[in-house]
This record gives structure tokens, sequence and C-alpha cells, in this order.
């Protein structure tokens, strides 16, 4: 009886600790280049605080009513009078032995109203739009390596030439 409730309880803890995990990746790249990367997919979203010492990009609040409806438009949930949300962007700064690496953190605050009656509360994110970003942060510092390496290259060249 007691190995039964054990296992109930690690489920549950499992279940809240994946629900508050914020999604992260660690880059194996200077800040500055992250920082850059970061930059560059965020440009599409409307900033309201971009501080490079301290690490930290914000958004402003953003409407995505119609995308939050026509994703759960085959679900069991209603329709949402009104959604939104909001992102906020951490890097830091960290060593990895002797190479300077990048943890990049990506947390989205999303918001529903249902009614103007119960106003608006907080629910969880799906995690897609987080792992997307990192993901395209990840890519635009593998193509900027890969640049960097051919530029090395072709300057080696040129100065075997000459």
């Amino acid at each position: 009886m007691l190995s039964l409730n054990s296992c109930s309880s690690y489920q549950q803890f499992q279940e809240i600790a994946e629900e508050f995990e914020i999604p992260s990746k660690l880059f194996k790249s200077t800040y500055n280049q992250t920082w850059q990367a970061v930059l560059q997919i965020m440009q599409k979203y409307d900033l309201a605080l971009q501080n490079q010492e301290a690490g930290v990009i914000k958004t402003r609040w953003i409407d995505n009513t119609l995308q939050l409806n026509f994703a759960d438009s085959f679900g069991s949930r209603d329709s949402v009078k009104a959604a939104k949300f909001k992102l906020i962007v951490n890097v830091v700064k960290g060593f990895s032995g002797s190479r300077e690496v990048a943890k990049v953190t990506v947390f989205k605050r999303q918001m529903i109203e249902q009614d103007f009656l119960q106003g608006w509360k907080v629910v969880t994110s799906d995690g897609i739009l987080e792992k997307s970003l990192l993901y395209r942060i990840e890519r635009v510092i593998s193509i900027d390596n890969k640049l960097k390496k051919i530029e090395e290259q072709r300057s080696k060249e040129l100065e075997e030439a000459f």
C-alpha cells in the first residue's frame, strides 16, 4: 500500500516539475555571439526591454487569440475571447572548463480571457514557441560559425597565394 502511494506522489511531482520547467539551452559560443543571435531572432517581436549588460530581452504583450483558437479548434476546450502572451529571454555568460559558453532561457507568459466576467487568467504554455526560438538561435549560431570558418580558410588561401 505504501509503495503505491509513493509512486503516485512521484508522478504528481514529475508533472509539477515539467510544468514549471523553463526551456533553456547551453550554447558553445561567446556571450556576444549568442546575444547577437538572440537579437536577430527576436527582431520580429515588439521589444519592451533590451539590456545586454543584464542579459534580458522582454517583449510587449502580443495578441495571439486567432492562433490559440485555431490550434485548439479540434480540441475539447471552448474558444477564448482574447489571448495574449509575453516573452522573456535571458542570456547568461558562463564557462565550461576554459571555454566561454552562454545559456539562453526563454519564458512565455500566456494569458487568456474566456469572457469579460472572469477576467484574465494565466495558463501554462505548450512550450512549442520557446523550443522553436531556441532552435532558431542554435541555427543562427551554427551558420555564423560556418561562415567564420569559411572566411578563415579564404584568408589563409589568400595569404599563401601572396
